[in-house]
This record gives structure tokens, sequence and C-alpha cells, in this order.
């Protein structure tokens, strides 16, 4: 089974409160982006891979491709990325998911196979979406009948966004951002642009050591159901303040996102990727 995990922004991020278990409660929308897309694939331990091939001919670099085989044999899985692949692939979220079902519904082997072309720790959520489609495909591949809210219950364990990524549709996260609500936003009147900076990469445990919480004096769904023209100067991402604090370069890439002509900019999670709407 095949399929391809797109990325998400975020429009507006209130960081509310820090709560006892360590996390933080937050307000923000996530809108599904398929300006970028992983290509996924999951088979049964003994089936013939599709994509293995392409892989192996466009992967040529011993660090863009890396291969591990689980402890107990049951999970083979394969990472390829151009820039590199610098983590253990049995920790990839890929790898979680399938444990995680493993746990529940003693699942047969299965190769994973993952080719990473969406940014890492850009704020885009990619990681989070090749874990909610992994759920997704192993659920259909096996059989095990999930309803889109025993996936999402299941996502919200592997990380706090993961839960968005099982819906295809724009959805209004409270909570640690796994309390979900599906929301009505038109943004067909408006293209959107993600500029990803080189070089670039913000810690999320870093951002949220610097923020400071607060309680908004409007609230983020009254901003949402104005006219996107009125965003700029309500809309807002709070990691922004002490992100664009350590890296200038960020503030400046949206500021040229405003100078091109984008009706609303801002950093997508908490960064470093940022994201302009333009007029369609």
């Amino acid at each position: 089974m095949i399929c391809y995990p797109k990325v998400k922004i975020n429009l507006g991020l209130n960081v509310l409160r820090r709560r006892e278990d360590g996390f933080h409660d937050l307000e923000t929308l996530f809108v599904p982006c398929d300006q970028f897309q992983d290509t996924l694939e999951i088979i049964p331990g003994d089936d013939y891979s599709r994509t293995v091939k392409g892989l192996e001919e466009r992967y040529r670099a011993p660090e863009s491709l890396r291969q591990a085989i689980s402890p107990d044999g049951k999970l083979m899985i394969t990472i390829a990325r151009a820039e590199g692949v610098d983590w253990e692939p049995l920790e990839d979220l890929t790898a979680k998911a399938y444990r995680l079902l493993d746990k529940d519904y003693k699942l047969p082997p299965v190769k994973i196979y993952l080719e990473k072309t969406s940014p890492v720790g850009a704020g885009l959520g990619g990681g989070s979406a090749d874990a909610a489609q992994a759920l997704k495909a192993i659920s259909s591949l096996f059989e095990l009948n999930l309803s889109q809210r025993e996936l999402a219950a299941r996502a919200s364990r592997l990380g706090s966004d993961c839960a968005f990524f099982i819906y295809d549709h724009p959805m209004f996260g409270s909570g640690r951002g796994e309390i979900l609500t599906p929301m009505d936003i038109d943004l067909s009147p408006f293209r959107i642009e993600v500029v990803v900076p080189e070089g670039i990469s913000v810690s999320t445990a870093d951002a949220y050591r610097g923020i400071s919480p607060r309680t908004p004096s409007k609230e983020l769904k009254e901003i949402l159901r104005q006219s996107p023209e009125t965003w700029r100067d309500e809309l807002v991402n709070d990691f922004e303040l002490t992100v664009f604090q350590k890296y200038p370069a960020l503030a400046r890439f949206k500021a040229e996102l405003y100078d091109r002509g984008a009706v609303y900019a801002s950093m997508s999670g908490s960064g470093s990727a940022l994201f302009g709407l333009f007029p369609a």
C-alpha cells in the first residue's frame, strides 16, 4: 500500500498555559498543505516492494538511505532522504505507529519504505503526517476496521499534532493540539506558498522554553472568521516573538512575503518554515 503524506500549516497559534504534565495548552487551526509530500509504502513482510528499487537508484550516497530490522524481526524499515537520514530508522514515527498497533493486534511482519521529501524540523508536521498515514495504511492493509476517531486517539499518543493528519480538512486544535474540531474556512481565493529557509532548524523544545503563555484578548476563532485581509494585525503565532529574536533571518523572510504581495504571512508551528497567502 502506497500513500503520500502531506504537511500542514498553522493559522494562528496561541500558547495559553503550561500544564502540570509539562505540556502546554494551545489553540490553533491546522490546515492541510500539499506543497510537500512524502512517499510511504507499507507491505506485508513477504510481499514485493514497488518503490525500493527506485529508492536504491536515486539515493546512492550511503548517508541518504538507511535500513534497519527490529530485534524481533517483525519490522524492516527503509528511509531515504537526499539530505541524509540522521536518525535511527526504528525510532521513526512510522515504526512507532506499527509497534503501537502491533501491541494491540499482534500484526504480521511488515516492511516500511519511506521517502522523505518534506522538510524535517520546520514546523510543518511531516513526521506526524507519516505516522498518521502509517496508522491508516496498517489498519486498511490488515482490515482492522479502525474508525477515524479510533485512529486519531492512537495518533495522539505518538505526537501532539499527529491526530490532525488522520483527517484531510481544516481542524481547530486545542489541548496539546490533539483535541480537534472541524472548522470550515474558505481559502480558495488564495494560493499558499511555503518557504523553508536553508540552514535554520528550530527545536520545538527550545521554542517552548522561550514562550510566555498568555490569554489573548480576542478569541482565535473570532479572528479566523474574519476576512484574511484583516489577519495581518490580529492573527498571531506566539512562537514568533522568541524564535525571531534568535533567528532574525526568519523575520526578514516573513517581511519578504508581505513585500511580494501576501495578504497574510506567518511562521508555521514552532518554525522554521514560513508561509504566505497570496491572491490566487
